[in-house]
């Protein structure tokens, strides 16, 4: 691959991106609405299907190694930063059994649909030699994400995140994420470990050892390492270098024990020491490369992967499946939650909504899946669509559900 075709590739796409942000926050939509869209455009169902020549020329599948080699970069960047950014503010640890019920409930509702609708799919969506269940669980898993940042960002845009719903949802989202996130990496590993059982228990111990060296032995190192050498939450460029090399070794050993990269990146993110001043430093420095210029390669790599047979035939019956399926697990399991822990029908359908975006979290986790070959092109292009149609549904839903006045007095008693 030449440089001249990467640098056209990066031109294309970080300008698609950049015009379908603009116009989805101006349509009232988070920014990642935009960018996902335009991967799907980049697409053969799109751009493929519209201008098949040029699209050939430019995104030649040989000509596609550097590009993603910079997604993956981009991807393990923004994973260690969403991983730092996990912890609970004082607002949601306040609510911490009630965003465990809402947690729960938003977890269980997705996850039984999407094992329901599983023996429906398998048959025609499973790739090859794929039992039905790694691929049932898979399923189960990708329905039950919830997109911490995209949730955190409507909130912020619509004055709501210190009201007690919006603390609520952030809480439960966090709950959510983690159990997703630990179900995902025992399916990746099923799947990825070619010796049965024997290779299961290897990948599974081993990322039991690493869990406890990154939280029982490199924490405490690097607190001392801040404490000593970063005290105003400045990290000098040695001590800079050095967490980049620790999230890259992180990121290899997942990789190498047949998880993905992204695992040790969000581990050796989470690991670190909690440090506002280095949380924004550190965000300072990584998101406008990892957000602006890497993720949006990342998304337009998922654009590539989808196939335009998605939209034919029995592929509209599944697709529509899928969104109605996952839409109705979200705002019920959020909303049922909500009421058992004693939030009113307003508030409670107002998390569910929440609770039903899914955004970026989602396309990483279903492209985790296509590249472990758990899902083919066809349900990766449903899944995908669906991410987008939950996502992009949530802030019209907010506005339904909450009434412009009722969101107006509720962000004005926070504030006052």
């Amino acid at each position: 691959m030449s440089a001249t075709t990467l640098l056209l590739q990066l031109i294309v796409i970080l300008g698609t991106a950049r015009v379908c942000g603009w116009v989805l926050r101006h349509l009232g939509q988070p920014g990642v609405v935009g960018e996902m869209a335009a991967g799907l455009m980049l697409g053969p169902a799109v751009m493929g299907a519209l201008f098949p020549s040029l699209h050939g020329q430019i995104f030649a599948k040989e000509s596609l190694g550097g590009l993603s080699a910079l997604a993956t970069v981009g991807l393990v960047l923004f994973m260690f930063v969403v991983g730092l950014e996990l912890r609970a503010s004082q607002g949601v640890k306040a609510q911490l059994k009630s965003a465990g019920w809402v947690g729960i409930a938003s977890v269980i509702a997705p996850l039984g649909l999407g094992l329901a609708i599983a023996p429906a799919l398998h048959p025609s969506l499973a790739p090859t030699g794929v039992g039905f269940w790694p691929f049932a669980l898979f399923i189960a898993a990708a329905l039950s994400i919830t997109a911490f940042p995209v949730m955190a960002r409507i909130l912020k845009d619509r004055g709501l995140t210190r009201t007690p719903f919006g603390q609520l949802s952030l809480g439960a989202a966090a709950v959510v994420d983690v159990f997703a996130w630990v179900l995902l990496a025992f399916v990746v590993a099923l799947a990825g470990a070619g010796e049965g059982y024997l290779g299961l228990l290897r990948t599974g111990g081993g990322a039991v050892a690493l869990f406890a060296f990154l939280f029982l032995g490199l924490k405490p190192a690097y607190a001392w390492l801040l404490r000593t050498r970063a005290p105003d939450g400045e990290p000098s460029t040695t001590v800079l270098a050095s967490l980049m090399i620790g999230l890259l070794v992180s990121a290899l050993l997942t990789e190498w024990l047949h998880l993905h990269a992204v695992f040790g990146a969000f581990l050796f993110g989470a690991c670190l020491p909690r440090d506002d001043r280095l949380l924004r430093s550190l965000q300072e420095r990584i998101e406008p490369l990892s957000i602006v210029l890497l993720m949006p390669l990342f998304f337009a790599l998922a654009g590539l992967g989808t196939t335009a047979s998605a939209f034919s035939g029995a592929g509209i019956g599944a697709l529509l499946l899928i969104v109605a399926v996952a839409s109705i697990g979200k705002l019920a399991g959020g909303a049922i939650g909500a009421r058992l822990a004693g939030y009113g029908w307003r508030d409670s359908l107002a998390t569910g909504a929440l609770m039903n975006a899914r955004g970026l979290m989602e396309l990483i986790v279903i492209k985790i899946g296509l590249d472990v070959g758990l899902i083919g092109p066809e349900l990766f292009t449903m899944l995908l669509v669906m991410a987008l149609a939950t996502t992009a549904m949530t802030g019209p839903l907010i506005n339904l559900v909450m009434g412009r006045k009722a969101r107006a007095a509720e962000a004005a008693r926070v504030e006052s």
